[in-house]
């Protein structure tokens, strides 16, 4: 496997460019923002948004990084960022038995599997690997363990954890392995940046628009923040900016539209079910390796359903042959 980095061929890429310009724009207007806000208001109460804008710094340097390189490090990027969001849930399960942790390292090994798969473009095992082979092997690795109390638990759990945290997430992945298009400069990596940037906007989006307006709250036993002005304004406002972004893709403008409104969706459903879970742990977060974010789970957990929705929306439309 040789890693390089095509200097040229990222430079001519100038939709990335755009994109990677805007992103570390938006960063710097609010770094500004936020420093000028200490100084006309020194009491003002924005602690919590100045940490989370130096995450956002850590964290976009890290994707764009990953992305604009080799795809074999963008593929390794990815799995990790599987890894850790999978070890994350598993640590703060109380639904799962001192039995089940040793299984766990089934799962663990099925991720470099799963993004092998998706690096060598083994579109059908990628599709089943997780799906259908992992969810016969977990169930039958915990019978042999021969403790049958809560094992029916144990058996949803463990696929559940696989799926949300390899499954979905190794979508981002296989995007950089979809064939060229005649016409489409952008090509995966445009399609990464696009799913990844439009669906952290729209939890940047429901959250300011919920800030700022929020008065009906949608399923406060859950999600307490989410208010139907946060969620009506955030998708607007998202398939507004997908729809100017939309020459990161092969869309045409009422794709684009469709297409961002089922992304803005989705990531709220992602939202309000790592909530739901939380909410059942009696935890906040689901870590702390990210200040000010929380956990990793808590920054992808959108991700993890908008990536395989998106990605097979684009796939029959225009690489199923």
């Amino acid at each position: 496997m040789i890693l390089a980095f095509d200097l040229v061929a990222f430079v001519e890429n100038k939709e990335t460019l755009i994109v990677i310009g805007l992103i570390f724009g938006i960063l710097v207007f609010a770094t500004l923002l936020f420093w000028i806000m200490g100084l006309v208001k020194p009491n003002a109460n924005i602690a919590e948004l100045k940490m989370r804008t130096k995450s956002w710094w850590m964290m976009a340097t890290i994707f764009v990084v990953a992305t604009v390189l080799d795809p074999a490090i963008s593929f390794v990027a990815i799995g990790a960022l599987s890894f850790m969001a999978l070890r994350e849930i598993a640590s703060i399960s109380k639904n799962m038995r001192d039995e089940d942790r040793k299984i766990l390292i089934w799962c663990y090994l099925a991720i470099p599997v799963q993004y092998l798969f998706a690096y060598y473009k083994q579109y059908s095992l990628f599709l089943t690997f997780i799906p259908i082979f992992m969810h016969l092997w977990i169930p039958f690795m915990l019978v042999l363990r021969g403790v049958t109390e809560n094992i029916g638990r144990a058996m949803s759990v463990l696929p559940t954890q696989l799926m949300l945290t390899v499954f979905g997430v190794s979508h981002l992945a296989f995007l950089l392995s979809l064939p060229e298009l005649e016409g489409f400069k952008a090509g995966g990596r445009g399609l990464l940046l696009f799913v990844v940037f439009i669906t952290e906007m729209n939890d940047v989006f429901q959250f300011t628009w919920g800030k700022m307006f929020g008065r009906y709250k949608i399923i406060p036993k859950i999600s307490p923040n989410k208010t139907w002005e946060g969620f009506i304004g955030g998708i607007i406002t998202t398939t507004v900016v997908g729809y100017f972004l939309r020459f990161l893709t092969p869309f045409s403008g009422m794709e684009a539209i469709l297409i961002c409104l089922s992304v803005a969706i989705t990531g709220f459903i992602g939202d309000v079910v790592v909530s739901a879970i939380k909410r059942d742990i009696g935890m906040k977060d689901t870590g702390n390796t990210i200040p000010g974010h929380g956990g990793i789970l808590d920054r992808i957990d959108s991700l993890a359903l908008t990536a395989p929705v998106f990605f097979h929306i684009v796939y029959n439309l225009y690489y199923l042959k």
